[in-house]
């Protein structure tokens, strides 16, 4: 199984309404190991940004499952804007992750607009469409996995649209609560 996956950043300090606390981190990582066990897990698609992208594409790189990573933009300036913004040591983490899928070819740099919503919106499009050509070129299925709090902040909630875009595709979308 391909699985297509976004998901929430770790909470900013302070955060009024939190929906991924940091001290959740290892709960999540257990949880979305689990899923690309159960589900054998071929490749994993997704962004890089801290909390859930990071934490699947680390359990995928354990797992040996193969890792294609879609960026909106430049990575220095993605690391900047979507890693090293919030709590926790992402930035190590994120470099490891891009030098081993960038050296085996599947790092994809769309250069779009940075820190633009409508970015985001495309790559997340990008990640659903790539994951259902990699599957039908290995005849398999393809899946999303949605990993945050379950629920929408609205229209501009891009987490939320992802998992109702995959839906619309056809997709079995799978959630993980970072709760």
């Amino acid at each position: 199984m391909v699985i297509a996956l976004a998901g929430r950043r770790i909470d900013a300090p302070k955060s009024a309404n939190p929906v991924f606390p940091e001290e959740n981190i290892e709960a999540v990582r257990e949880r979305i190991e689990r899923l690309l066990k159960d589900r054998s897990a071929t490749v994993l698609v997704s962004s890089a940004a801290c909390g859930a992208d990071l934490l699947a594409l680390e359990a995928a790189g354990v797992l040996g499952v193969r890792r294609r990573v879609i960026l909106p933009f430049d990575p220095l300036l993605f690391r900047e804007t979507s890693v090293i913004d919030r709590p926790g040591n992402w930035g190590p983490v994120f470099d490891r992750v891009i030098a081993d899928v960038e050296a085996k070819g599947d790092l994809v740099n769309l250069q779009l607009e940075p820190d633009s919503d409508s970015s985001y919106i495309q790559t997340n499009h990008v990640i659903l469409s790539g994951s259902i050509s990699l599957a039908a070129a290995a005849h398999c299925r393809a899946a999303a996995a949605l990993v945050w709090d379950g629920v929408s902040r609205g229209d501009d909630d891009i987490t939320d649209l992802f998992g109702n875009t995959a839906r619309t595709q056809g997709l079995e979308v799978f959630e993980i609560s970072t709760l």
